[in-house]
Formats: structure tokens, C-alpha cells, sequence
């Protein structure tokens, strides 16, 4: 019948397209369970070919035509001859820590116009150790290499007030974390003009990092990498030290940050035993603030620290051999021995301050100040620098500036987030392409060389590009500055009617010697 033969052509028309849709579904699936199953075998095949040239990473890493330079590239007037008044502040924390903060007191002087008084260092209260910024850095040093940025003087003076001696009384003052410029122009700067000082405290980031006036930044990489140069007896046993190890050949050194304090921020527990459970969980409860932390979920996302072994088994997967030595900037390592069993068992050519120290200066100083200095400087010098947590530590967060600075030195850093993975399935039992896969992730890390700085990384860490410049660069504002700068910036301290300073261009104008 016509009137049943239309819908039963309909009907058939309809089955077939259903078909050929179902077909061509099915062959977009095949092919993309294909290509997904051929990425999978290469990123994890032992067969291809990610290779790590470890010979060339003793050296330094490529340029690119950048060196590093923070001498002022515009206008930059010394300190007028009369101040504001005096600044007075307390840096926090550990070594590392205090001296970002310096960097920032300096920077915070400059902007209100205020001769800054020398820093105070909060050691007791992380080190035990009273040395103070006299005991650890070069105060003279400081004073003439930055004599063309702010007036610096040891203590406040005392005045001299209807005849009668008197101090100034600063005002104490808590600025607000990461304060930006305009709260020193403003509260802190009109309550220095009514008190004659302020004194902030505490002043450990309390200075915003990311300010969008190059010359600014520049001035704290001359304080950083410049002004503070350790006194001359830390210098020279730190020298010791590295000409010591460097007499065999390359080394490298590593911060090892498997320690109570950093183990307890990361809250990542499970890998002790119930005791030492106990007190990583009490010290976390006394020093942070409380927090959901699930160990399977923070080690997943690479929020814990990498272990001894898992260090080991990353160098060994990247060429590194047995004969390797290493220099460990660490402190107690918790869990003892039995972590780093099986890291020395792959890389046994290990020192660090009690094999190294010939003067036993260091075996009664260990925490302090002093020992902490010495670790920073062996690690600058060093081939090659690994830090194993890079994430709060202050350590190693200025040494990979610090180095970055020292024309581009060879540093490896671990992305703890893209290896997770990879240490959870060889857990599992899955160990074929482990090295290769290893391999991957370091090779799309960065070795030391210049980078863009992208959040959360620090202004410290690095300082690229606002304190490095080429001799022949496409955009003015990366070119170096003229060799006459300093007869410029001398020029301008006489017409002020400041000549009470020695010469400390060379501090100022070169980077740190090879």
C-alpha cells in the first residue's frame, strides 16, 4: 500500500544514517584510544631517546648574551643631604629570610628618604646565636657599596637639646605583610617626620615584591648580591671548604630539606613511624596554623619533600654514577640514618661540614649563623646546586637567585609535581621506564639559565630580567649601561657635598668574579 510503503522507507532511511553516525563514532574512539596508547608507550618506553648531557651541566648554563647588572640605567640622585629621619628595623627568621628583609630596609629607606640604621637580626629567637649583622657581614663593606642609594649609620645618634644629651625614641611600628609603596610614603613616612625614627617590626615581608619601577628592583639586587658580603674570616673558610672539594674534580651540592620543621609544614607523615608521627603532628600543632592534610593528596600534587632515595634514584636516572661527590647543606635529618641509607649506597662520595671542616670551627657552631653562612657560600661556589624543596625555604630560594645572578650556574630543580606520579607507580610495581620517564620530567625543567619570573616565584629567586642586560640588545631597556656611570654618580655625591667615601665602583659595576 502507498500509504505504508512512505514510513517504512522512512524507518530504513533513519536505521542506515543511525548506523553510519554508530560507525564513525566508533572509528573516532579507536583512533583515539590509539594515539593516547602511543603517547603513553613513548613517555614511558625505555626504548626512546631522552638524554641528559650531565658533562654539560658542570658548566654554566647558555646566556644568551645576558649578563647580570644593577647599576642604576637612569636618573638615579644619591641621598639628599638631609633625611627624613632614621629607620630602624628587626629582621625575622633565619639567615636567608633577614636577608630579603635587608634588601627591603634599604629599598624602604631609599623610598622615604631615610638614613637607615644597620639592620637588626632576630637570631635568637630561630638560632640561638647573637652574632648580629656585625658578627655575620662586612659593615664597612655595606656602608661604601651603597653609599650612591642611602645614608647608613651603625646606631642612632644622640642629639643635643637645650643643652642637654638626648636620644631618639623611635616609634614602633608593625607594618602590614607585603605593605606597598605607597603605605611608606604615607603612615610610615608622617610618622618618621613627627617621631624623628620609626622602628618596624617585625620585618620579614613586609615589603610588596613585585613594584613596576625597574631601578627600584635593581637596588635591592645590589644590596643582595653586592653590599652584603659575609665578614672576611667566613669567606675564607667557606673558600677552604670549596677549594678542598674542587681539588678532585666537579662537585655539586644539595640542600637536603628533610627536616622536622619543613616535614611538619608539609604535613607529610605517613612514612614515619607512630612515634615519629607523634612528633611531627605535636610540632605542626605548636607552629602552624591548623589544616586538613591528607598525605596521599599533598604527595599526589608534589607538596611533599622528595626523600634521600628519591633524590638518588632522580640523579641516577639523569647519568649521574657513583663516583659523583656531593656537599649536603642540611641540618638533622629526621628519621636518622635509615633514609639516607639507600641515597648513599647509589652516591657514596658524600661530605658535608664534619668531613670538610679542618679548622673545627664549624663542629661548635653548627645551627648558628655562622654554619648557615658557610653553607650558603659553598653552595653559590659550587658546580652544580640542588635544592630537594624549594617551595618556603628561604635557602634555597636566594641561592637559585644568587647563582642565576653568578652569570647563569648550573642548578637542578625537581619538579616534585610532575615526578609524584611517576615515584607512586614505581611503588606500585611499575618500574619499567621509570629513568625515562625521569629523564622527561628534568628535561623540561630549567637548568639556571635566564627565565621568565612567573608566579609564585620570588623577585629573589629571580631577578631576571630587571637586573641582567645585554651589550646589544633589540629593546633599550635591557641594554647595558655606559662604562662611565660611576664617574656620573661620583659626580653627583661631590655635588651634593658627600666625599667622605672611598671608591667602591668595582663592588658595583662588575658581577661576582669566576
Amino acid at each position: 500500500r502507498p500509504g505504508y510503503r512512505q514510513p517504512l522507507k522512512q524507518q530504513l532511511g533513519g536505521v542506515k544514517a543511525m548506523f553510519i553516525r554508530l560507525s564513525i563514532a566508533v572509528i573516532v574512539l579507536v583512533i583515539c584510544m590509539f594515539m593516547l596508547m602511543t603517547a603513553m608507550s613513548s613517555s614511558y618506553s625505555s626504548t626512546s631517546s631522552a638524554e641528559i648531557n650531565t658533562e654539560a651541566l658542570w658548566g654554566t648554563a647558555a646566556s644568551d648574551g645576558w649578563r647580570p647588572s644593577s647599576t642604576p640605567r637612569s636618573d638615579w640622585p644619591p641621598p639628599p643631604s638631609e633625611s627624613n629621619g632614621y629607620l630602624r628595623v628587626r629582621c625575622n627568621g633565619g639567615l636567608n629570610q633577614q636577608r630579603s628583609a635587608i634588601c627591603n630596609a634599604v629599598l624602604a629607606a631609599r623610598i622615604m628618604n631615610a638614613t637607615l640604621v644597620l639592620p637588626e637580626l632576630d637570631a635568637n629567637s630561630f638560632w640561638h646565636d647573637d652574632s648580629g649583622f656585625q658578627g655575620i657581614y662586612d659593615v664597612e663593606h655595606f656602608i661604601k657599596t651603597l653609599k650612591y642609594d642611602v645614608k647608613i649609620v651603625e646606631s642612632i645618634p644622640e642629639i643635643r637639646k637645650n643643652g642637654k644629651v638626648k636620644k631618639i625614641k623611635a616609634k614602633q611600628i608593625r607594618p602590614p605583610r607585603d605593605a606597598p609603596i605607597s603605605w611608606y610614603t604615607t603612615e610610615a613616612l608622617k610618622a618618621m617626620k613627627e617621631h624623628g625614627a620609626i622602628y618596624l617590626t617585625p620585618f620579614s615581608h613586609r615589603l610588596a615584591e613585585e613594584i613596576d619601577y625597574p631601578e627600584y628592583q635593581r637596588l635591592r639586587c645590589r644590596v643582595n648580591y653586592h653590599a652584603l658580603q659575609f665578614k672576611p674570616h667566613i669567606v675564607e673558610l667557606s673558600t677552604s671548604i670549596v677549594d678542598k672539594l674542587r681539588s678532585q674534580g666537579h662537585f655539586m651540592t644539595i640542600h637536603l630539606r628533610f627536616e622536622m620543621d619543613m616535614l611538619a609544614f608539609a604535613g607529610c607523615f605517613d612514612i614515619f613511624s607512630p612515634e615519629e608521627q607523634k612528633i611531627l603532628k605535636k610540632y605542626r600543632q605548636e607552629n602552624f596554623a591548623e589544616k586538613r592534610l591528607v598525605y596521599d593528596e599533598r604527595r599526589a600534587i608534589g607538596k611533599c619533600p622528595l626523600t634521600p632515595e628519591e633524590v638518588g634514584l632522580i640523579l641516577r636516572a639523569m647519568g649521574f654514577d657513583n663516583s659523583t661527590r656531593i656537599y649536603l647543606a642540611a641540618g638533622d635529618l629526621f628519621g636518622g640514618e635509615r633514609f639516607m641509607k639507600l641515597f648513599r649506597s647509589m652516591f657514596p662520595r658524600l661530605e658535608n661540614h664534619s668531613t670538610v671542616d679542618t679548622t673545627g670551627e664549624l663542629g661548635k657552631n653548627t645551627m648558628g649563623l655562622l654554619g648557615s653562612a658557610v653553607d650558603y657560600m659553598v653552595c653559590l661556589l659550587s658546580d652544580i646546586f640542588m635544592p630537594t624543596y624549594d617551595g618556603p625555604s628561604n635557602f634555597a630560594n636566594n641561592l637559585l637567585g644568587h647563582r642565576l645572578y653568578y652569570r647563569f650556574r648550573t642548578t637542578i630543580r625537581p619538579d616534585r609535581k610532575a615526578l609524584a606520579p611517576i615515584f607512586i607507580n614505581r611503588e606500585k610495581g611499575q618500574t619499567a621506564g621509570f629513568e625515562e620517564a625521569v629523564r622527561r620530567a628534568m628535561l623540561k625543567t630549567n637548568f639556571g639559565g635566564p627565565h621568565k619570573r612567573v608566579s609564585p616565584e620570588s623577585f629573589y629567586t629571580n631577578s631576571w630580567p630587571e637586573c641582567f642586560c645585554k651589550k646589544s640588545a633589540v629593546n633599550p631597556a635591557d641594554k647595558c649601561p655606559s662604562d662611565d656611570v660611576l664617574a656620573t654618580l661620583n659626580s653627583q655625591l661631590e655635588n651634593e657635598g658627600i666625599t667622605d667615601f672611598e671608591s667602591s665602583g668595582s663592588n658595583l659595576t662588575s658581577a661576582v668574579d669566576e
